[in-house]
């Protein structure tokens, strides 16, 4: 049995950074490349990124119930792998909660975000926005990258 939890922690660890990975640097791109606009690609990314939000927040509580399972104790919510998955679901939600609805806001304020003016104020916090999005992203990556190095560290170190 705790090989199948460690399993499933790893399965959720790397379900959700395989997504981040995936989107960052196929999706998105590909979206921006492929459609014929800035607005239906980032419509496309933006619904991409709610449904990958979702998947890694239940990502992060398979993680930790499968983790309480095996160790049967609450101290290994204290460990360091523990706590980059607290992390990752922190900047997830907060890019979920506090980013992407302002995003979608401006969106709609500036009804096309590819024939918005340069000089627009709308478009200058929508691009703040973004970078604040990207880095969120980039934060989610550094600790899942994190996590996975120190599962396996916990994992030789233990023997399980």
């Amino acid at each position: 049995m705790p090989s199948i939890l460690r399993t499933l922690e790893f399965l959720a660890l790397s379900l959700w950074l395989g997504s981040d990975v995936f989107l960052s640097f196929v999706v998105a791109p590909g979206a921006f490349r492929v459609l014929g606009s800035r607005d239906a690609a980032g419509a496309m990314v933006g619904f991409a990124l709610g449904r990958m939000h979702l998947l890694g927040v239940i990502c992060g509580i398979v993680f930790f119930l499968a983790r309480l399972v095996r160790t049967r104790t609450f101290a290994s919510f204290v460990a360091p792998v523990a706590l980059c998955m607290v992390l990752m679901i922190a900047l997830t939600v907060a890019s979920q909660v506090g980013v992407s609805p302002k995003m979608a806001m401006l969106r709609v304020q500036m009804g096309s975000i590819q024939a918005t003016a340069q000089d627009s104020p709308l478009l200058a916090e929508f691009a703040r926005l973004h970078r604040i999005s990207v880095t969120l992203e980039s934060g989610v990556l550094l600790a899942g990258f994190a996590a996975i190095y120190l599962m396996v560290r916990e994992l030789t170190a233990t023997g399980n």
